[in-house]
This record gives C-alpha cells, structure tokens and sequence, in this order.
C-alpha cells in the first residue's frame, strides 16, 4: 500500500509527497489530482472530508503485483492464470531512486479434459501437481532528470540498439532513429587523452558466490579494463565484494541502482548478462549478470572436448581450482561484455589467417579470436607439437573489443546532438577496411556467410581448421576412460557424458565446413565503402568442402566405435547416435536455402566457369555417399547404411515436400525465409534426377553384393526410390 498524505490550509487540500504537491479545493478535485498524479494508475476512492487535518489515507495498489496485468507479469514461465487470493506481497523496499517489490505469485492452469479421477492416495490423479508458484520481483526506477545524449547506431559495430519512429526529422518519411546501449560514462578531465571516469561503471560479486571463484569473477570484470583505455578512460570498469551488514545494511543484490554478478544455485549450464536502459536514450541503468552454478559442468565438457589433448588437467575431475577459475573468469568476462551494451561477434575468429592461430607468437599477442565477445571458445586447432602456452587456449580481450568499446565509449568533442557524432563515428567504422579483424556480423547474410559461425576456430578456412580439430578429436578418445572414472566407486555416467559432448564437437566442427557450399565472403559496408557485400565463393573451395565431407563426414569415423567405452555406457545406441550426428550434417548441406542460393548463383553467373554448378554438387556428394557402389565387390557396413537410407528421406521431402506451415501465431521478420524449396525452383527436378542416378547404380550392383545385408539394402533402396518417383 502507498500512504497518502495531505493538510488542509484555509479549506484547501493540499496532498504532499516528497517533492510533488497535488493542491484540489474538494474531495472529488482531490480524487482526480491524484489520479492524475505520479500514484496513477492504481489509485483507490477516499473520502478526504472524512480524516482531519494532516491525516492520512491508504491507496490500495497491492493487486497490482498479485494480479499484475499483462505488461507486468511473468507470462509463460508461470503456467495458468494467476489467482490473486493465493498470492501475496513478500517484500517492499524503497530507496532514494527506486522502489522494490517482491511477490510470490501462484497460478493454476485450466482444467484439462478427461483427466484422471483424483484418488485420496494421488490428489492430483497420478500426476504433478497442476499448481504453480514463483517468486516475481519488480524494480520501480526514476529515470535521470538530465536524459544523457544517445549515440545513433552503425550495422557496422556489434552493439544493441534500440529504435524510435521520430516525427520531427526532416527526411520525408516516419523517420526511425536507433540508438545503442551504453553506460554513461563521462571524463573527470574532459580535455585529457586519459582520464580517470566522473563515475566509473561499478560490478558488485554477489555474496552468494563460492569464496574461492571471488577472485576470478572479479578478474573476469576488469578484463575490461584494457578496452576502456582504448577510450580514454583509466578505471573505466571496477569490481567491488558486496559490502557486508556490518558496512551497509541496507544494501541489496536486487536493489536497481546496483549492477551485480549473481551467483544462483542452478542446474542450468549457462550465464546470461543482460541490462536495463533509458528508453529515451539508450543509456544503461543497471545490469545483473547471472551466472549459473552448473555453468562449471559445461565449461568442463568445453575444455576437455576441445583441448584435453593438451592440457593434462583436462584428466582429472574435479579441475584444480586454478584452471576452473580462468574457465569461469572467461565466461563472467564475455557476460560484462553484453551488460556493457556489446552483442556476440561470431564473425572475429574467421578475421585471422588460420595459419596463426596455430602460431605460438601469434596467440600470445593476438588470441585465436580477436574478441570476448565470439562463441570461439577454446583453441581447438592447436596440436601438441605447437608448443602453445596452455594460458594462451583461452580467449581474452582482443584488437576488436578495444575498437568497439573505443566506437561506443569515447567521448567526441564538441558533438552536441547525435548527428554532429556521425562523420567521426563513420570514419572509425572504415578502419574496418584496412583491418579485418575489426568487422562485426554482416546483417541479411541468411546463414550464407561462412565467416560468420559459432563455436569456431580458424573458420577462415574451415576445412582447414577442421582437419586439425579432427586430429585433436582423435587424440582425445583415448583419454575419455582415464578423464572419467578416477574415482572407485562412481558409475559410468561422467564417461556416457563426456562421449556424447565428443561426438557432439564432432557434428559442430563438421557444420562450419557445410557452410562452404552456397557460402559467400562478405563484409557489412555502407554508401560510399567500396566494393559489394557478398562474394560467392569459388567453385573450387566449394568442391574442396563437399569432398572434405564424403571424406570425413559422410564415411563412417570408426574412432567413435571403441567396445571399452560402448560396452560401459550401454548396450546399444553407437549407430544410431553417429548416424544422428551425420544427418544433421548432411542435412545442412542439402539444405534447401543452400540449394537455391547455389541454383540462383550459378545462374547469373557471367561467367559459369568459376561457379559451382548444384547438379555438380549433387554428383560430387553422390560419388561420395555411394562409393560403394563402384566396386567390384560391394560391401555397405552398417553405419554407412543408415546414412544412405537418411539420404533417401531427405530426397523424398524434396521430390514430395509435406506441407509446411508456421506455427499459430508466429510471424517473420521482412526478408526471412523459411520452410521447403519453392515448388517453381530446381530442387525437385535436380533430386529426381539423383534418384535416377542412384537407382541406376543400385540395379547395376546388387549382383556383386558381398553379403546378405548389402544385397537387402539395395534391394530397399531400390523400392523406396520407386515408390518416390512413382507414389501410384
């Protein structure tokens, strides 16, 4: 409840609240002024007549957050409608700018039809209980009286913007502005090159947090550190402990003016950094950064599946706490980097020569990523003969979060209004040009880009950079046994896990190869930049990726099939879990936007001579998957039976496309497509086509069949591609 006072003054009411005076001659005149008031909209009827001078009344608005509407409520994480009567206000706390409200909300979903008939034993008929409770908290922040001027945003840097439709421009349009996010950030000497902040940007370690990953959580904020020099600031970013009771007790890890690390007791494995900004300006008020307690189980699968091969520690569990702390202090430094206003980057790591990210000297002065703010998570493609600092297998701060925090942060003299910023900001962006591994993500790429991936390493040349992540895979299975079962007396579970994230990176090094056919170079530009944004890649990197793939991930990789680990961790499911792992694989090559940029490029190509053909690529990727059938003594194994056979489904949804539809109230962004190959387009001709081919070589070679299982394979084969091309 919100107390309402007043007084009354020669038979005037005057209603005082901190600053604000609400003055009515009358109880309706009263009634109104508060409603039009800062205690709008929930304002409940009083009778003012009715209390004496300097009285009180109480403005009920505790349903406002026990039957918050829809814009203030926790909508699907809470399954049902929320029921006022079973929910309550915990706590309320008000601090100069803000205040805070805590409710524990509790909602029951709609009855379902024919449910079970409840039993005195199973109140709810055998099943969960329907009934749903969660702790929601709300922050009531008062926005800066002095709105802090806005920076306009440029596709060309990886910041988060934020749009308005501004009526007052003089373009000739309902002109759409987009600022970025960003603290504000200002110098104490506003004429020194360096100079330390007016207010530096302040994290706070939740006292939540495991004591001994104080240290390395606090690291991983002032990571920063570097970057905000780059901008003209020393100590631009801090990290502070949480003060204790004794020091301050009033403070709190939810109180809005504060930005914290938290630290939650979860078995989710993962971290989110997100922020909350002016709407008027883009200027971040506050963030919390949430760090998930399992997010160590995940960095754990990371490190060995990536770079065990490498670093003996990798091989014991649990991980010293020396390397777990730089793990988590990795990941607490990319999460700062999202509440600081920057976006993920997945286009840094293809900016270096893939060369030197094998390159001892390079990596000690330049990373294998040039920023935090990629998914390049550990150096996979480092072999041990390379001799790398195990220290240097971690990303850090690089040359592009220098560059962007320099493009956000900087302050530009005598720039009074966003648009006196854009020349300067523009030429920035063009260092861009000169300096690849400052470029951002290239907006409208489709997934064509195959600079521009997660998860990668090296992806300037990924068929490249993946035959050396193959080679560290390899190194890796044979220790899967030792890494997992050091202690007596464990089950197997950690082997079962560890396995599956191997076969996992696998699948993921193999997808960055994929994106080869139907890729383009690209690079985001704007007017006066020149050159194009996309560049088709040549037909011969493109084959070069097609036949990297029949040769690695389209034969069957037998290092998976090792019985000392399969006959620990069950009792069947090695083929089908490689198979589903090739079929991802080979699905995103066959996909069918891929197909149709590869059709709409070799057609208006110029020149066809240096464009991959898509019936080239289907004859490559058929004299690949098929190859048994060439020889003189046919024999299909297993594994590579069950690709065959995901090949042939995956042409009996192009030749017969089932119908496809969005889902009830999903909508796509302008330009996004989705969903089979036109019916207008090649695919279906060029896929009856392969069929064709297929069935042909399949007639031809079921007499030099080796074995029984072979022959039946063919045979089906055979009778599934009949019932596709002729469904009768």
């Amino acid at each position: 409840a919100i107390v309402v006072r007043w007084e009354r003054r020669d038979n005037r009411l005057f209603l005082r609240e901190n600053k604000y005076d609400v003055v009515a001659d009358s109880t309706h005149e009263m009634s109104r002024a508060v409603e039009a008031s800062n205690y709008s909209p929930i304002v409940a009827a009083f009778n003012v007549d009715a209390y004496g001078p300097d009285s009180a009344a109480v403005v009920d608005v505790t349903r406002l957050f026990t039957a918050p509407p829809p814009e203030l409520s926790p909508g699907a994480t809470l399954r049902g409608a929320i029921d006022p009567n079973r929910s309550l206000i915990e706590r309320v706390a008000a601090y100069p700018i803000n205040v805070e409200v805590e409710a524990i909300l509790s909602a029951t979903p709609p009855g379902t039809p024919n449910a079970p008939v409840p039993s005195p034993f199973f109140p709810q008929g055998g099943q969960f209980p329907t009934s749903n409770s969660l702790v929601m908290h709300w922050s009531i922040v008062q926005l800066p009286a002095q709105p802090m001027m806005p920076r306009l945003w440029d596709s060309r840097v990886g910041t988060y913007p934020q749009s308005r439709v501004d009526y007052s421009r003089p373009e000739q349009r309902a002109q759409t502005r987009t600022y970025i996010n960003r603290y504000r950030l200002e110098k104490r000497d506003p004429g020194a090159a360096m100079s330390e902040p007016v207010r530096p940007i302040t994290y706070y370690v939740d006292p939540a947090t495991p004591k001994w990953l104080v240290p390395f959580v606090k690291a991983g904020i002032e990571d920063w550190k570097p970057a905000f020099e780059a901008a003209g600031f020393r100590n631009g970013i801090v990290a502070r402990d949480a003060p204790t009771a004794q020091e301050d007790p009033d403070w709190s890890a939810e109180d809005a003016r504060y930005s914290v690390v938290r630290w939650l007791p979860s078995d989710i494995a993962n971290a989110q950094g997100p922020n909350v900004s002016d709407p008027r300006t883009g200027e971040i008020l506050e963030a919390d950064i949430y760090m998930y307690h399992n997010i160590m189980d995940l960095q754990r699968a990371w490190y060995f599946t990536q770079v065990g091969h490498l670093d003996p520690r990798a091989r014991m569990w649990p991980f010293p706490d020396s390397l777990m702390g730089r793990l988590v202090q990795f990941v607490v430094a990319h999460e700062v980097g999202h509440t600081l206003g920057f976006d993920h980057n997945h286009k840094a790591s293809s900016t270096y020569p893939v060369d030197s990210v094998r390159s001892r000297t390079w990596l000690a002065r330049m990373g294998h990523t040039p920023t935090l703010m990629d998914y390049s998570r550990l150096n996979y493609t480092v072999q041990p003969e390379d001799n790398v600092a195990l220290a240097d297998l971690i990303p850090g701060i690089g040359p592009y979060d220098k560059f962007a925090t320099r493009w956000v942060y900087a302050p530009i003299p005598g720039a009074r209004t966003p648009d006196d910023e854009l020349a300067t900001l523009d030429q920035w962006s063009r260092e861009q040009d000169a300096t690849p591994w400052l470029r951002w993500n290239v907006s409208g790429s489709r997934g064509a880009d195959p600079s521009d991936q997660s998860e990668a390493v090296g992806d300037a040349d990924p068929v490249k950079a993946t035959g050396w992540g193959l080679k560290s895979i390899k190194q890796i299975m044979p220790l899967l046994i030792p890494a997992s079962t050091g202690t007596p007396g464990d089950s197997y579970a950690d082997l079962q896990q560890l396995y599956g994230a191997l076969v996992a990176q696998w699948q993921r090094e193999m997808g960055h190869v994929v994106i080869m056919v139907g890729g383009t170079s690209s690079q985001e530009k704007h007017v006066g930049q020149e050159g194009v944004r996309f560049t088709p890649h040549s037909r011969a990197r493109q084959r070069e990726a097609v036949h990297f793939l029949n040769q690695n991930a389209f034969t069957t990789p037998t290092y998976f099939f090792q019985d000392d680990i399969l006959r620990r961790i069950e009792v069947e499911g090695a083929l089908r879990r490689v198979n589903q792992a090739q079929s991802l694989v080979l699905n995103q090559l066959l996909d069918d936007r891929r197909l149709e940029r590869l059709i709409e490029h070799y057609a208006l190509a110029s020149s066809k001579a240096g464009h991959y053909a898509p019936s080239e690529m289907l004859a490559d990727l058929r004299g690949g998957l098929w190859s048994e059938l060439s020889g003189s003594r046919v024999s299909i194994d297993a594994s590579r039976r069950e690709l065959q056979r995901s090949f042939i489904n995956i042409a009996r949804n192009k030749v017969q496309p089932p119908p496809f539809a969005l889902p009830p109230g999903v909508t796509l962004p302008p330009g996004f497509i989705v969903g089979p190959a036109r019916a207008t387009s090649d695919v279906r001709s060029l896929f009856r086509a392969e069929l064709q081919a297929i069935d042909a070589r399949a007639r031809g070679a079921m007499a030099r069949s080796a074995d029984a299982e072979t022959r039946a394979h063919l045979d089906y084969v055979r009778a599934e591609i009949d019932r596709i091309l002729d469904p009768r």
